[in-house]
């Protein structure tokens, strides 16, 4: 993976999406303010601003069947679907010139829409790739098959990938990272809870049905599971915890492939990066050396049967989606709705244009930017970030926690974070993909093997600090340490009405400012982010007593969000979700400042009964307008680094004393919060 710190934020798209109306909600015809119309009047900001600023919204949007969460970012997907669909339609019907992007976006759709081909062909497609799993002798045979798959993106045993050195950024260098999980992560194979059980339960009939689709009766799919299981559950024992693998120091140990090989005893890793396409390695950076210590063990007591049922489940269960129907629903019941808790399955147009995504983004983008992008969209987004890096600045300068020296270098700092805007200069070129007619699984596959080499390619050249981690077309954003940048991508404001007139400043200082632009010029800043300088390398910059008062500040809203329950008995993971919290805080703050250095905030003038404050933090709720299906909300606290959408807005709002004043919040409340228990950082 390029990016260290990829980040799930709110899309000004969606603002732009909702956004068709008068605020005012005055005059003949005219629709109801978007803010006005969201609140749920029956709640108390002050007991639940989360659902005060978005209940009517929600009450109105159920969840549709084949998604596991309604909130405005689906609302505003459904119009990129619609694009992407028709691009992908009309490139189809071309007669593209062999080889163009054109002609691979269209193969790529037709040959994937064709269901009656997919259920024709059965698990054909793969078929090779079992028989070379099956024609595996001995133990000895299996580094060799994994490095394959691997290269295939089956995510078997090992993680390699190429990144920036997270000490010297200006050089690209091979991670190995713990992997080969079939659960979403270790707590899965551990937890004792009801919910967790009766998942891994689940999980076992998964893995037996998928071998019995492949041909293997129901003694030899139950054996073959059973064995998956039990080298699942030896990698997961020795996989770090969510909230440990955001420790960057610890999760950095370097060697040299013979400091490797003593790590595990048995294994010859100058072969196997061989096998790997990466033969001239010399050093390695292990994220995980306890991990690797148990493949190591595996590779030495696990039989071959063990493996070839391990690797065959691993490539079934990467390529079931793109198979025979049988495949797609067995896969879609256990990772859609036991995992998610979706009803139904999204139309196989959907699937395919995710798939399409994965393999030919930048072709897409390439479409998606010139339809659809316009420039006054990228000018007054990079007016918000001037002015709310600007703010940013003034807070380094006010913090009193912080000494002269460091609020130099974090400044420093702070200026020389790269903002990407809309779209990268330079395009991926695709010309030595080959995607045709065959079957989707053979396009999938090539794509997979693609963007492996692409990556792979990376070692012992310079970085390309230009390069983007995401798609145009992508609803995200994110912050890279390694090249200290905010990555913006033009789907997050290309929709033309958020230029009107009618979306104040204030909704998109709160929506944008604050939720995307601010909180991640914060990332740059929170628990892991500070721990980079201005270049990028893991370096401390900061004097051990302000790197102690913010510790301090750190375990306040750790203790917070702690406390935070939801699900009966499941609660938040304060430690795993604090740099999202810091950022979203963060985030909330700044962005205020440099919305009240508006004409709009200074006139002060009400839109649709509203104050321009208390309309700043109903756009950072906006943001956050979504509701979840229980089995999605537990698989988040498990695996996610993100806190619920309730308390990405619940959370900060209690300790910020703007919020209190804007809305008039009082002690004995439930967001209340005395002014010495309230986490303030930036």
């Amino acid at each position: 993976m390029i990016n260290k710190n990829i980040l799930a934020l709110p899309l000004l798209a969606a603002l732009a999406a909702a956004c068709n109306s008068s605020p005012t909600g005055a005059g003949a015809g005219a629709k109801p303010d978007l803010l006005r119309a969201a609140l749920d009047t029956t709640v108390a900001p002050g007991d639940d601003f989360f659902s005060y600023a978005n209940g009517t919204w929600i009450k109105n949007h159920p969840i549709p069947a084949s998604e596991s969460n309604a909130g405005i970012g689906i609302e505003v997907q459904k119009e990129i679907y619609a694009r992407l669909r028709q691009t992908s339609i009309e490139a189809a019907k071309a007669n593209a010139a062999a080889g163009s992007n054109q002609q691979k976006i269209g193969d790529f759709w037709a040959v994937g829409i064709d269901s009656v081909k997919a259920d024709k062909l059965g698990y054909g497609p793969i078929k090779s790739e079992l028989d070379r799993i099956a024609a595996m002798k001995t133990v000895a045979e299996v580094p060799a098959v994994i490095a394959h798959e691997i290269q295939l993106g089956v995510r078997a045993l090992i993680g390699p990938r190429v990144s920036q050195d997270d000490k010297n950024s200006d050089k690209m260098a091979l991670h190995l990272y713990q992997s080969g999980l079939g659960l979403p992560n270790r707590d899965y194979y551990f937890n004792t809870d009801t919910r967790t059980k009766n998942i891994r339960r689940a999980y076992l009939r998964h893995v037996a049905s998928t071998f019995k689709l492949l041909g293997q009766d129901s003694t030899a799919a139950k054996t073959n599971a059973a064995r998956v299981m039990a080298l699942e559950t030896s990698l997961a024992k020795s996989s770090r915890k969510l909230e440990a693998l955001r420790d960057p120091y610890k999760n950095y140990n370097k060697m040299t492939v013979a400091q490797l090989d003593k790590l595990t005893p048995g294994i010859d890793w100058q072969t196997w990066f061989g096998q790997l396409g990466a033969p001239r390695v010399d050093t390695v950076i292990v994220g995980q050396p306890e991990f690797y210590q148990t493949v190591g063990q595996l590779l030495k007591t696990k039989p071959v049967a063990d493996w070839q049922a391990y690797l065959t489940w691993q490539v079934a269960r990467e390529y079931s989606p793109t198979l025979s129907q049988p495949f797609v629903e067995e896969n879609f019941k256990f990772y859609g709705t036991t995992l998610r808790g979706a009803k139904a399955m999204r139309p196989r147009w959907k699937r395919v244009l995710d798939m399409q995504e994965d393999a030919l983004g930048d072709a897409l983008g390439q479409l998606f930017v010139k339809e659809y992008f316009k420039p006054e969209a990228k000018a007054r987004y990079d007016t918000l970030v001037k002015n709310v890096v600007a703010s940013f600045a003034e807070h380094i300068q006010k913090v009193d926690w912080m000494s002269a020296p460091t609020k130099v270098v974090a400044l420093d700092k702070l200026h020389k974070i790269a903002p990407k805007v809309g779209y990268p200069n330079k395009w991926k070129d695709y010309s030595n993909l080959t995607i045709d007619r065959s079957s989707l699984t053979a396009n999938v596959m090539r794509a997979n093997q693609w963007q492996y080499n692409y990556q792979l390619h990376k070692l012992g050249k310079p970085v390309d600090r230009t390069e983007w981690g995401m798609t145009p077309q992508t609803y995200n954003a994110y912050y890279n340490g390694s090249n200290n940048e905010i990555v913006l991508p033009a789907a997050a404001f290309a929709i033309p009405t958020l230029l009107d007139a009618d979306a104040d400043d204030a909704l998109v200082y709160g929506y944008a400012g604050a939720s995307t632009i601010g909180h991640e010029l914060t990332h740059g800043f929170d628990d892991e982010g500070s721990q980079y300088d201005a270049h990028g390398n893991l370096h401390e910059w900061w004097s051990k007593d302000d790197r102690k008062r913010f510790n301090q500040r750190v375990a306040v809203i750790v203790k917070q969000f702690n406390s935070y329950t939801l699900l009966d008995s499941m609660h938040i993971n304060g430690q795993a979700t604090a740099g999202e919290n810091i950022a979203d805080l963060g985030g909330i703050v700044i962005g205020l400042d440099a919305f009240k250095k508006t004409k709009e905030y200074k006139e002060g003038k009400k839109v649709a009964g509203l104050t321009p404050t208390q309309r700043y933090f109903l756009g950072y709720a906006l943001g956050w307008q979504m509701h979840e299906r229980d089995e999605a909300l537990a698989s988040q606290l498990l695996t996610d680094v993100h806190s619920p959408a309730q308390y990405r807005v619940n959370g900060p709002m209690a300790d910020v004393p703007a919020f209190y004043e804007a809305f008039g919040v009082k002690p004995g409340q439930k967001l209340y919060l005395p002014d010495s228990a309230r986490v303030k950082i930036w």
